[in-house]
């Protein structure tokens, strides 16, 4: 295997020193503020730096500061919750920054101060996961276990494993992505020493339904999901049940492409074309039917957007193909305030008006008699069954996608709890090389568009 000069990567994906002083500077200053901001209002709760910036592992530029608000375990929640967001806010007015209202397991406040964004989480003071209240809770805890066995050897092979795995494609946990986490990519590097040793146990040792456990809990078999990573803070927790199968075997692949020729360019992002023209080529050479539906998002927060678009997406395919038309391939984008778009490509897209509609076997003499009763002498026997023309409902695919989107047939689809009201509201249907040739395409979208159409290209150098 050849060797790759790992202290010139790092040099380049590693926090200079300067940005790292500015960061932890920073996140210094803010837990003074938070704690006496708490102290002024006579709350009892203080503030904790955690994530990967407090852990040593974060990427240059990279550097979102989580900040959690302890709050006594005795708290009443609603009480946790207001004076949460009041420290929060009055914290980040206190630096002159700007704050926004967001929401996982309960509110919290972000906010953009000195060019970087920081986030304040109010939680529980918990000391191990019996006293679990909320998800955020935990996060002490993984920070704690973090500092106290990572080695600062290792901190560096967690930065290695994070870029890598963000050129590939398969980094972050977030439902748009369904990739490693943070934490799990730091408990990769306990587990297996380092980031070689990582990729050649996950390309030539991984299957669906791996597991390791690194404090030998033995509660793996508690799970089915295709990598299976045991708290080291939670024995009852998989750190890795957003991983997706598609993201894991993706990570293998790479891993074994790395493993097999490592260059440095697998810690570099390739060249995206984002040129409208080519894109369109493309899609000309393949030689399918391609819509985009397009939409607002709903004013909902973002990580619950996602699934309903992947929801409403699954469910236009499911029932496209029930109607005999054949989907090549689909995937789905939004910019989670102004635009969602759920491409749709299609290898047929017209079909005949009429289709073969398979009828009981001749022996099944009850069902055979009501559909002779139906269909009488247009009937005709194929081996053992009874079989006739009948007329299909729908012989255009953009026709069908239509009266799914107006509500004409919408009984058969599936949307996504939000997005109903919001399509059938307002949506376009549109042949995506129409869509290519329009004005303001922004550059997301294209970069959208040309992942779709190069899917497996970030895996290999």
């Amino acid at each position: 295997m050849q060797k790759l000069n790992y202290k010139n990567i790092l040099r380049e994906i590693k926090p200079s020193k300067q940005e790292n002083e500015k960061v932890k500077k920073l996140s210094k200053r803010m837990v003074e503020v938070i704690n006496e901001c708490a102290a002024s209002m006579d709350v009892k709760a203080d503030a904790m730096l955690v994530g990967s910036v407090a852990k040593g592992t974060w990427l240059a530029g990279n550097a979102d500061i989580d900040i959690l608000i302890k709050f006594p375990l005795d708290t009443d929640e609603k009480y946790l919750k207001e004076y949460g967001l009041k420290i929060g806010h009055e914290s980040i007015k206190k630096m002159e920054g700007k704050s926004e209202e967001r929401y996982a397991s309960h509110p919290y406040v972000t906010g953009y101060i000195e060019g970087y964004y920081v986030d304040f989480v109010p939680c529980y003071n918990i000391k191990n996961s019996d006293e679990l209240k909320s998800a955020v809770d935990r996060t002490l805890l993984h920070t704690e276990y973090i500092k106290s066995n990572l080695t600062l050897k290792q901190q560096d092979e967690v930065v290695l494993l994070k870029k890598f795995m963000e050129s590939v494609g398969t980094y972050g946990s977030e439902f748009k992505v369904g990739g490693f986490a943070g934490y799990l990519c730091e408990m990769l590097i306990l587990n297996y020493g380092n980031f070689t040793e990582t990729l050649k146990n996950a390309a030539r040792n991984w299957n669906c339904g791996f597991s390791f456990d690194l404090e030998e809990y033995g509660t793996s078999n508690l799970f089915k999901d295709p990598l299976v990573a045991i708290d080291p803070v939670d024995k009852n927790r998989n750190v890795a049940a957003a991983l997706t199968l598609q993201k894991m075997s993706e990570f293998i692949v790479a891993s074994e492409n790395f493993i097999s020729n490592p260059s440095e360019e697998y810690f570099t992002s390739k060249d995206i074309i984002t040129d409208p023209l080519k894109i369109t080529d493309q899609f000309n050479l393949r030689g399918t039917k391609t819509f985009l539906i397009i939409f607002k998002p709903p004013n909902i927060p973002a990580d619950a957007i996602y699934p309903q678009i992947k929801k409403t997406e699954n469910s236009i395919v499911r029932v496209a193909e029930s109607e005999g038309f054949s989907v090549f391939g689909s995937e789905s984008w939004t910019d989670e305030k102004e635009v969602v778009l759920i491409l749709l490509e299609f290898e047929t897209w017209d079909l005949p008006r009429i289709k073969k509609h398979l009828g009981p076997h001749i022996w099944i003499r009850e069902h055979q008699e009501r559909f002779l009763e139906k269909h009488g002498s247009n009937a005709w026997v194929e081996g053992d069954r009874w079989v006739v023309v009948v007329e299909r409902d729908y012989v255009n695919a953009e026709t069908l996608l239509s009266d799914l989107m107006t509500g004409k047939k919408s009984g058969y689809l599936k949307f996504g709890k939000h997005l109903k009201k919001k399509i059938m509201n307002e949506h376009k249907i549109m042949d995506l090389k129409i869509f290519l040739v329009s004005d303001n395409i922004e550059g997301n979208v294209l970069e959208f568009l040309y992942h779709y159409l190069n899917n497996g290209e970030l895996l290999f150098r």
